[in-house]
């Protein structure tokens, strides 16, 4: 094979070589010819040359020309001649002048000719072209050539590349030779050829005894092979080889589609028969026939069946665990229902519905049987069902699956409804058409948790699904399992998030008091993550003043609720000392310290107290409002005019801090104007910043300028917070009102014992102008106690205040701030009854601190409108 191979390459070479040498004679000579042809053709246009053929020396101007260029082409010779043939050009200098040798006749006449002459310089090829005029007139010759012997030289050349390319040839045909050789040698394991015949019968035999058909089909798409296993599975006949895929008489459709496709294909079940056969298909990787295919084909009945009672275990699983994720989300009994029968539709059952014990929607424990089931989700595959709906109450015989189920705490089957008597004594006509709508097999589960049946869900199944089976029971059993501990959880916290709303909502006012300074308007919402510590309150003042009040105590839960219940009776407590705002967020500010540094002490400690606080006091006599604020957002105001803005107040730290002083500012209110006091849940979210609810809240409050404040109320609660928020809220809308100036009556009285008969007899005029005769004797009486203290023991100025409203109010106040108290006088005491008679003739009594000293009040109850005077009770608000 070695020496077929060497032979083969010598020849070849020398085969090569002989062409080359009488190809590139023929094709140099080609080449000669047209190059000359092209170097004088282009030296005959070249610019210069005409005019030095008219010229009257063309020789001294065009041999440096024509020596140039025949350098630079590569040609041995340009000539420049006459018409004549005398040159005026040539390599050898000595030839200027002398004739041309070759043919010129065709030239002369315009045409190019080439030729091969024995010329001066030996055997040439030169080509000759004219030199014409701008009128087509023959003024002269070019001729331009090459020796014979340089284009043979070009050809030898190329002959020891050839012959060296021919070696390397030889060489790597003989290496690549001993080398296959080699790998053939092994890759047979140097097998003799009956040795390889014995193989190949030994390879068919297993082919056609292995438990897997295999099929080759060539690139026409011709069964070119089948084993035993292939036929059989197939129904193919043993004259099935050779013939085209098309024409096999039995072949599955889609099997037919595979092979004619060629592609490639993985374990892709085909159905023959009641057979299911695992196909796969590769590209044959041989020479012989590129682009066929391998085809292997499996029965995987057995297999099938495995896989798909494997298949359903995992759905199974996977059931558990999609309802481990997503029943439970919330904390609400019935949303924890509804994801429960949504999670088991369509993937176990084709309707589910939940009946919980209507108790266990209320947070409270279940009855013992079966009756007063609220039906609290219904869930199926279409709406038309006839199942009992939503929110029905159901009480179930003791009879019924549910029934049963509910008592054993073990869940039911029933395979076919049909035979059901005990499921049907239930509801007969409804029974009759739940089997007509195609429902025929129940399984109902009982929801218990920590050994209390709360409730049952029911799975129904319909044609043509198959029917519940025990492996069924078993899977609805655990679903339910493990969604009861959350519908439990759901119902513990209903019941707690029940107790701590009460205990929320019993801490805050219940009602607004009666008071005539302000229209007063409120809104509570509760968070949807539980109690928080938002409170609110409307405090009435003496001399007809009213105080507003909304605070946030920071977190949730009863801890904030009844934190929040202690600063609300705080400040129901400083607030009837009369204190100025500042001052009370003062003394507020000290009791959350105090709350903080008694709770740090004990085990159980829920972290430091934090509580913010607006205290707003109106007086409608003055309309002047004072007010201050810690931590908390600063009030908007709605004027008269319907102009929206926000109070310039100065902010406060939040309470609990301690060291930081609060500062009251005080603003004039026209009658009319709406104070709109509220807590940060009603303008603070997650989604957005607090400058930007505080925008919202300034457009709320100026699309809508009329209205009252309860109307106020709802508006802004319908445009700022979602259907459930997640802060608390407390809001509250004061719209002000003045007191007019005829039920204000006021004196300044000189420091002169004398003044006060006087004051008596005026007191005593203004109260028969109001129709208020029947209070005269009690009203001087206080009036001349009072103002005889103030005239003894207290500095000027002093001044008399009497205000008609719902109660009658007089004042005295003076300059000093010394306050007077209330004390039992002995019998032999001279003095130290005066307090004692005012408080045992005014309703009520008091005294407050002003910036330029004190104001002692008594308050007295208006005459009925049936006559006298309701007894004066002997009661102290305050001294």
């Amino acid at each position: 094979m070695v020496l077929l191979q060497v032979s083969l390459v010598l020849l070849l070479v020398c085969c090569a070589v002989l062409a080359q040498h009488v190809i590139s004679h023929r094709s140099g000579s080609d080449e000669a010819k047209r190059r000359s042809v092209a170097v004088a053709e282009t030296f005959a246009h070249a610019p210069g040359v005409l005019p030095a053929l008219k010229g009257s020396d063309p020789t001294r101007v065009l041999q440096p020309l024509t020596e140039a260029g025949r350098r630079s082409a590569g040609v041995d010779f340009i000539v420049v001649m006459d018409t004549k043939g005398i040159r005026y050009t040539h390599p050898l200098p000595s030839l200027i002048g002398k004739r041309f040798v070759g043919d010129i006749g065709p030239s002369v006449e315009g045409k190019v000719h080439t030729e091969r002459v024995d010329g001066p310089l030996g055997h040439e090829v030169q080509a000759v072209v004219p030199v014409m005029d701008r009128d087509g007139t023959v003024v002269g010759l070019v001729s331009a050539g090459l020796k014979n012997q340089n284009v043979i030289n070009q050809v030898d050349r190329q002959t020891p590349v050839i012959l060296s390319t021919g070696a390397g040839v030889m060489a790597v045909a003989t290496v690549g030779t001993a080398l296959m050789g080699r790998r053939l040698r092994r890759q047979t394991h140097r097998l003799a050829p009956h040795e390889m015949t014995r193989m190949y019968e030994h390879h068919d035999a297993v082919l056609h005894s292995v438990g897997e058909g295999v099929l080759i089909v060539g690139a026409d798409r011709r069964l070119l092979l089948a084993n035993d296993e292939a036929r059989r599975l197939l129904g193919l006949s043993r004259e099935a080889e050779g013939r085209p895929v098309t024409e096999l008489c039995g072949l599955a459709e889609g099997i037919r589609e595979l092979l004619l496709s060629g592609r490639a294909a993985d374990d892709e079940v085909h159905r023959v028969g009641d057979r299911p056969l695992l196909v796969n298909q590769r590209p044959a990787h041989h020479g012989a026939d590129p682009g066929g295919t391998v085809v292997t084909l499996r029965d995987s009945t057995e297999l099938h069946e495995v896989s798909g009672r494997a298949e359903l275990t995992r759905e199974r699983l996977e059931l558990l665990y999609d309802a481990g994720l997503g029943v439970g989300t919330t904390l609400e009994v019935a949303r924890t229902s509804e994801e429960l029968a949504q999670i088991a539709v369509p993937r176990f059952a084709d309707f589910v519905t939940v009946d919980l014990a209507d108790a266990v929607l209320h947070g409270e424990e279940p009855s013992p049987t079966a009756t007063g089931m609220r039906r609290t989700a219904v869930t199926g595959i279409r709406d038309d069902h006839p199942l009992y709906e939503k929110g029905t109450l159901i009480d179930f015989l003791p009879c019924t699956p549910q029934a049963l189920g509910y008592r054993t705490g073990r869940a039911e089957l029933v395979v076919e409804l049909s035979a059901a008597h005990t499921w049907h004594a239930q509801d007969p006509h409804r029974a009759d058409r739940v089997l007509d709508y195609g429902i025929h097999s129940l399984i109902t589960a009982p929801i218990e948790a920590r050994g209390i049946v709360l409730g049952m869900v029911n799975f129904w199944r319909r044609e043509p699904r198959t029917p519940f089976d025990e492996e069924d029971l078993l899977l609805a059993d655990e679903l339910v399992a493990r969604a009861a501990v959350s519908i439990d959880n759901a119902r513990r916290y209903t019941r707690e998030h029940a107790l701590a709303v009460t205990l929320q909502r019993s801490l805050l006012p219940q009602a607004l008091p009666e008071q005539t300074a302000l229209d007063v308007a409120y809104c509570y919402l509760p968070a949807q993550s539980g109690v928080s510590g938002d409170w609110f309150d409307v405090i009435p003042l003496s001399g007809s003043r009213v105080a507003l009040t909304v605070g946030d105590v920071v977190g949730h839960g009863l801890h904030a609720a009844a934190t929040m219940g202690r600063l609300r009776t705080a400040v129901h407590n400083f607030a009837t000392l009369d204190l100025s705002p500042d001052e009370l967020l003062s003394h507020l500010d000290d009791l959350v310290g105090r709350i903080d540094q008694d709770e740090s002490t004990t085990k159980d400690a829920t972290g430091v107290v934090g509580a913010s606080c607006l205290y707003a006091v109106y007086d409608p006599v003055t309309r002047r409002c004072a007010m201050a604020r810690a931590g908390h957002p600063a009030p908007a105001l709605v004027d008269a005019d319907g102009r929206v803005g926000f109070l310039d107040l100065p902010a406060g730290p939040p309470l609990g801090l301690g060291g930081m002083p609060f500062e009251t500012a005080e603003f004039d209110l026209a009658e009319g104007s709406q104070l709109v006091l509220y807590t940060d849940g009603l303008i603070e979210d997650r989604s957005r910043d607090i400058d930007v609810g505080m925008e919202l809240l300034r457009a709320a409050l100026a699309d809508r300028v009329d209205g009252s404040p309860d109307q106020r109320c709802r508006d802004l609660v319908t445009a700022l917070l979602p259907e459930r928020p997640k802060d608390d809220v407390a809001l509250l809308i004061a719209r002000s009102r003045a007191l007019p100036p005829d039920q204000v009556a006021d004196w300044d009285v000189p420091s002169d014992p004398a003044a006060v008969a006087g004051m008596r007899t005026a007191v005593a005029e203004q109260l028969r102008e109001w129709g208020l005769s029947e209070l005269d004797f009690s009203v001087e009486l206080a009036l001349s106690e009072l103002l005889t203290n103030a005239i003894r023991h207290a500095s000027d100025p002093i001044h008399v205040r009497l205000i008609h409203d719902r109660t009658l109010i007089c004042e005295v106040s003076d300059g000093s701030c010394t306050s007077p108290h209330l004390r039992y006088a002995a019998t032999t005491d001279e003095g130290g009854r005066g307090l004692f008679l005012v408080s045992q003739t005014s309703e009520r009594w008091g005294t407050r601190y002003t910036a330029r000293g004190k104001v002692i009040w008594a308050e007295y109850a208006l005459p009925t409108p049936g006559g006298g005077v309701p007894r004066q009770g002997a009661r102290a608000a305050g001294s």
